[in-house]
């Protein structure tokens, strides 16, 4: 129950972000980047899209079915094993995805963006989380 509230607490925070980025894409302003300055060329690069779809839009849909299925994990709604599965193959494809958006911005943006990097984070942590959970 508590490796679900901690990932239901760090899919708040991950929407936090998103909405962040979502919110100054679309007002056309530049985002504050309270490290570095590469948030910018980051966000405005060729890699800014899947196909059509901007990165963050997909980040926020994937921040939100993860807090999704972790509140019905933790208020125990069956079939609790699915959803646990479902939670746990989420969260492995979006740590496998923010480490190639990772790999993007080092090798072939050369920029770094402190939003990307917080959600690539938050993505790895919730990945630790489920990893640690199941040795423990």
């Amino acid at each position: 129950m508590t490796t679900f509230a901690l990932l239901f607490t760090l899919s708040a925070i991950g929407i936090s972000e998103t909405v962040y980025l979502i919110r100054t894409r679309i007002a056309a302003e530049q985002p504050v980047c309270p490290i570095g300055e590469g948030c910018a060329t980051v966000l405005t690069s060729k890699y800014s899209k899947i196909f059509i779809i901007p990165n963050d839009i997909l980040g926020l849909l994937a921040y939100m079915v993860i807090s999704f299925i972790a509140a019905l994990l933790v208020i125990g709604v069956e079939p609790i094993s699915l959803w646990s599965l479902l939670l746990k193959i989420l969260i492995g494809i979006a740590t496998l995805i923010s480490l190639f958006f990772t790999y993007l911005q080092w090798r072939e943006i050369r920029a770094w963006c402190f939003w990307c990097l917080m959600s690539a984070f938050t993505i790895w942590l919730m990945g630790l989380i489920i990893i640690l959970s199941a040795v423990i």
